[in-house]
């Protein structure tokens, strides 16, 4: 009998084609499951800061060539909607018209309603999507919510791929502090108004509305003062390190303010005083003690420095300095700093808090000072801003809740839990390590009502995160210790306690990954969050 040579090739064949049929069809599967996950839309609790409320269901809405944004008469709410529909265009390749007329759509409008000053409703169905809100910022801070609802790809500045889907139902939201804040040092390392108006965008997407800039330091002076010139021509000229530093003319500052204006953040500038002064004091000798002017310092010490407080011309420059900055400032705010005074005896601090809180009320700014203020006598008013340790000493921190007893309301910026410019780990390889290590779960694992102990939960004016600069240089270094902890302290500002925790909210900071991604910032992967994978 003759071998069956044939049938086995034959039989591989067919088992092998089989194969083949069936990896295809699974494949096909696969591939229909990713596009269809990838079409879903973001849920509506799947956003940063969490809102107050979320009602989901529904059909979504889908943004489509033919979809309009709907702004009616107000040249305010024109602007927002302009503002939406420059996010929108590049990515979706659509005209999206800002528009007074038509139907469905997105559509902005202004109504009374028990929305608070910055709160606002969206609801999403399939013939359109409205966000109503009782003022302009209300309706901006809206919008980030409508971002976040779309893919991360329409951050990005080419045509993507859609579908453009925002799900049913309806987002309630309001913030829980009046001040969340994002400072920035410009001090330490000079920023140039482009750097600045970048960060600034990052940070409107979390819905924060202070934009704190801490302007002189030890290191450099930023602003440019007509009445006391070599300020900035002198005392701006150097940096850390010894780089070339640079100041802001009041041009310049003034765009920075009409920018973060345009993106409903108050500028609270800060001239840091009777210490961190070294930059002043180098360029005017007459504000020293002896009269002797130091050369520019570039190193990182703090502590060394002082306004002369018995000298009369001291206070002509702090009114000089203040009168001009508040001119420049349309804001509430004014911050004279007041921290790390080492070299003033604590009665000349007394002395010249005493002195120099009037003038800031004379030409109308509310005063800020950090919390060392609590140990002079705090204005009527007067906003105290704790950066103080978990170590921090019992005496220091009752003497911050005796302020707040008696009226002194406080920013809180624990400085080991929202300094930004803490290492995450022993490697990380920009940043300090002087307030511990703080990864992202450290950074946002407190609640801000209840974090000092005998203060009032209603003496808690709201949440900032600073970001100082004794070793960020660039834009990619202010991003990487930025991210993703700002998230974090953005959201203790807005939402309500409830809403609070971090298992929770480590899912849907892992979704801010893409965004971060298509918005080209260079954030830290942290290991405590689940990143989708790339």
């Amino acid at each position: 009998m003759r071998p069956n040579h044939g049938t086995t090739p034959r039989t591989s064949r067919i088992l092998a084609t089989l194969l083949l049929l069936a990896a295809a069809g699974a494949s096909g599967i696969g591939a229909a499951t990713e596009a269809r996950a990838a079409a879903a839309p973001t849920p509506l609790e799947r956003v940063v800061p969490a809102p107050v409320s979320v009602t989901p269901g529904g059909a979504p809405y889908r943004i489509t060539r033919a979809t309009r944004i709907r702004v009616g008469g107000s040249a305010e709410v024109r602007r927002v909607g302009a503002y939406l529909a420059g996010i929108l265009r590049p990515s979706t390749g659509y005209p999206l018209p800002v528009t007074d007329h038509g139907g469905g759509g997105i559509r902005l409008r202004l109504q009374k309603g028990d929305y608070g000053a910055e709160g606002y409703r969206l609801h999403s169905a399939a013939g359109g999507v409205t966000l109503t809100a009782r003022t302009p910022a209300g309706l901006f801070h809206g919008v980030q919510t409508l971002r976040q609802l779309l893919p991360p790809a329409v951050e990005k500045k080419t045509v993507q791929r859609g579908p453009w889907q925002i799900a049913g139902g309806t987002v309630q939201d309001r913030p829980r502090y009046a001040y969340r804040g994002a400072m920035l040092d410009v001090s330490r390392h000079f920023f140039t108004v482009a750097q600045v108006k970048r960060y600034i965008d990052q940070v409107a997407l979390y819905k924060v509305n202070e934009l704190h800039l801490h302007l002189s330091d030890d290191q450099g002076w930023r602003i440019a003062v007509d009445s006391w010139p070599r300020l900035a021509t002198h005392g701006g000229a150097t940096q850390v390190g010894g780089g070339p530093g640079g100041y802001y003319t009041k041009a310049e500052y003034r765009e920075i303010v009409r920018y973060a204006a345009s993106r409903y953040l108050e500028v609270v500038p800060e001239i840091d005083m009777p210490g961190h002064t070294n930059a002043a004091l180098s360029s005017y000798a007459e504000l020293n003690c002896d009269g002797v002017a130091p050369p520019p310092y570039t190193g990182t010490k703090v502590g060394f420095s002082s306004l002369c407080v018995p000298k009369e011309v001291t206070y002509d420059f702090v009114d000089d300095v203040i009168r001009e900055l508040a001119a420049l400032t349309p804001g509430r705010y004014l911050h004279i700093g007041g921290d790390e005074a080492y070299s003033t005896s604590h009665a000349d601090y007394v002395s010249f808090m005493d002195r120099v809180q009037p003038v800031v009320a004379r030409y109308g700014k509310t005063v800020i000072g950090w919390h060392q203020l609590t140990g002079a006598h705090p204005a009527r008013g007067a906003l105290a801003q704790y950066w103080g340790l978990d170590r921090t000493g019992a005496a220091e921190k009752e003497q911050v809740a005796e302020a707040a007893r008696n009226g002194t309301q406080l920013i809180l910026s624990p400085a080991d839990r929202v300094y930004l410019d803490m290492k995450y780990n022993a490697a990380t390889p920009i940043g300090t390590k002087w307030a511990g290590l703080v990864e992202a779960r450290r950074s946002y694992d407190w609640d801000p009502g209840a974090y000092l102990a005998g203060v009032p939960a209603s003496a808690v004016r709201g949440v900032e995160a600073p970001l100082w600069s004794e070793t960020v240089r660039t834009s990619a270094d202010i991003e990487y210790l930025a991210f993703p902890r700002f998230a974090g302290a953005a959201e203790l500002g807005w939402s309500p306690a409830a809403r609070l925790g971090w298992d929770g909210y480590r899912e849907r900071l892992a979704a801010q990954g893409p965004r971060w991604d298509a918005l080209g910032i260079g954030y830290y992967h942290s290991p405590e969050v689940p990143w989708p994978a790339p």
